[in-house]
């Protein structure tokens, strides 16, 4: 199968360039399905019932999340009933929506795992002993053909981790909240493909997508004057392609940056 994980969306010109690239990426790569992460996409901050409809019309088939996944408030409602939509599975019991889900396709089941790492972030439960759960529940070829792995986190070395965890085990463990994509592209000694961060469908010239103005005040004046709002210049499309085996291992990733101000990297077929 082919896939496609896009980094973080943030704000309007990050849906700007998804809207604008992702059909001619769809066809280009004739990808089978689809994976964005959403937290960011409302103002930077949530994801909202009308961006998360907005996104499925475009071809994403499912929004996985991370420590923003509930600034909108209205999100904890939507998430009951829309599977498609994903936050991390090792908040407490009780929370609303899933971290796990399994989805058919004409040409295969993907099973999508979204986890939140715990270093520098807020403290939840294990994220390798939920990760560990379903993966052992639904196994890579018998429960799933396709088995991929937000692993959204501050720490490239928890990141790498659950990469290693995972390996053998799932098609792609992708890493993202970073909103930098890095440049670790690799499929590990039991076939899973990794990269530490996927990077952020976001404008660039900013600090991590956001205008650079009120991050260099705090940094530089240790003052904080206003919220945190994206860039609103042209916004570069980040994301990882992998191809699987029969064996639903990867053959095969590749970064994708499209539009923008990064240098173009675009698979060829």
């Amino acid at each position: 199968m082919n896939i496609l994980f896009l980094g973080d969306i943030i704000g309007k010109p990050g849906r700007d360039v998804v809207h604008a690239e992702l059909s001619r990426l769809r066809q280009s790569l004739k990808l089978d399905f689809v994976i964005a992460n959403g937290e960011n996409a409302a103002g930077g901050f949530g994801l909202t019932r009308a961006i998360s409809e907005e996104f499925f019309a475009l071809g994403i088939d499912v929004i996985t999340t991370g420590n923003h996944w509930a600034d909108q408030k209205e999100i904890l409602t939507y998430i009951e009933g829309e599977d498609r939509v994903l936050r991390p599975l090792n908040y407490p019991k009780g929370t609303p929506g899933r971290g796990a889900n399994l989805y058919q396709t004409p040409n295969g089941s993907v099973l999508v795992i979204n986890a939140m790492g715990r270093v520098f972030m807020d403290a939840l439960d294990d994220p390798f002993a939920g990760v560990e759960a379903q993966l052992s529940a639904c196994r890579l070829r018998e429960g799933a053909d396709v088995i991929v792995v937000d692993m959204h986190a501050e720490a490239t070395s928890e990141k790498m981790a659950m990469g290693h965890f995972c390996d053998g085990r799932a098609s792609l463990v992708v890493g993202t909240h970073s909103h930098v994509p890095t440049a670790d592209a690799q499929i590990l000694p039991g076939g899973t493909a990794f990269q530490a961060d996927a990077g952020a469908c976001a404008d660039y010239d900013s600090v991590i997508g956001m205008d650079k103005a009120e991050p260099l005040q705090r940094f530089t004046r240790k003052l904080s004057t206003q919220r945190y709002t994206p860039a609103s210049g042209p916004a570069t499309l980040c994301a990882v392609f992998v191809q699987t085996g029969g064996n639903g291992l990867a053959t095969r990733i590749e970064p994708v940056r499209v539009g923008g101000r990064l240098k173009p990297a675009l698979p060829e077929l």
